[in-house]
């Protein structure tokens, strides 16, 4: 969700935070943060008969930790990446587990003019689309869905992590069009999740936060999918790192101390 208005800080519960649930879109993504945890895959499924969504639960410390992931494409046996799956997951995910906070963790691209590095994760303080274009007034700013993170700045700071603005798409790659639009988000780093993630957990007023690591540079010389490929699994190795990092310093915190 995003930032509480000031009215609604009273309203934050006291207690600590006891039930997470990490939205990932792909297995390779989720695989080392289901080892690190002690994760086991549940067969009794809370969603929908027939969908191919995974989930992950277990307890780390004082938290219940679920871990929830689109699957596989039921024709095409790829991860189901993306803003449609994305959605319908947070949704459910919200519904059945009832989460005190959602964390989207994955990989992304970022800008060398940003300063993103290989390797970099960084905490989104903003979220929005950089592909919807619907150039009507009003319309227009619908189209774009700029969300706030949760306010998280004892967590920032503890862990020091690197803070941006972060732009989601549909496609992998750039085009011209996506590019002004990313230019005009301010955004250092992209993804293909993360704005639906928090259009539907702003819906539920639920507090959501954004782990991105980069993956490849797209102001950079190689080729976006080649760079993505090559780096995917040790990005993720430092993304199960940050994460760690994150949920030690969540366990026995509520979520005005983050």
């Amino acid at each position: 969700m995003m930032a509480l208005p000031q009215d609604d800080k009273a309203a934050i519960p006291k207690r600590p935070i006891s039930n997470i649930v990490f939205i990932i879109a792909m297995q390779t993504e989720a695989s080392p943060l289901v080892d690190k945890f002690q994760l086991t895959q549940e067969s009794n499924s809370v969603f929908p008969t027939g969908v191919p969504w995974v989930r992950y639960s277990g307890k780390y410390k004082d938290l219940n930790i679920n871990i929830v992931s689109p699957g596989k494409d039921t024709v095409l046996g790829v991860d189901s990446v993306g803003t449609v799956s994305s959605s319908l997951l947070t949704y459910a995910s919200i519904q059945a587990l009832q989460p005190d906070i959602v964390i989207n963790a994955g990989t992304a691209g970022g800008f060398k003019a940003k300063g993103a590095c290989i390797g970099d994760v960084y905490l989104a303080s903003d979220v929005a689309f950089h592909d919807r274009r619907i150039p009507i007034p009003v319309f227009d700013l619908y189209g774009v869905g700029t969300r706030q993170a949760c306010s998280t700045p004892n967590l920032a700071k503890e862990l020091n992590l690197k803070i941006g603005k972060l732009s989601t798409g549909d496609s992998l790659d750039m085009c011209p069009h996506d590019e002004t639009a990313i230019i005009a988000n301010d955004a250092t780093v992209k993804d293909m999740e993360g704005a639906a993630v928090a259009y539907v957990a702003d819906l539920l007023k639920t507090p959501a936060i954004f782990l991105k690591a980069v993956t490849d540079i797209i102001d950079g010389d190689k080729p976006t999918t080649e760079e993505f490929l090559q780096n995917l699994a040790a990005v993720t190795a430092a993304l199960d790192q940050a994460v760690t990092r994150v949920v030690d310093f969540i366990s026995g915190k509520n979520l005005s101390e983050l």
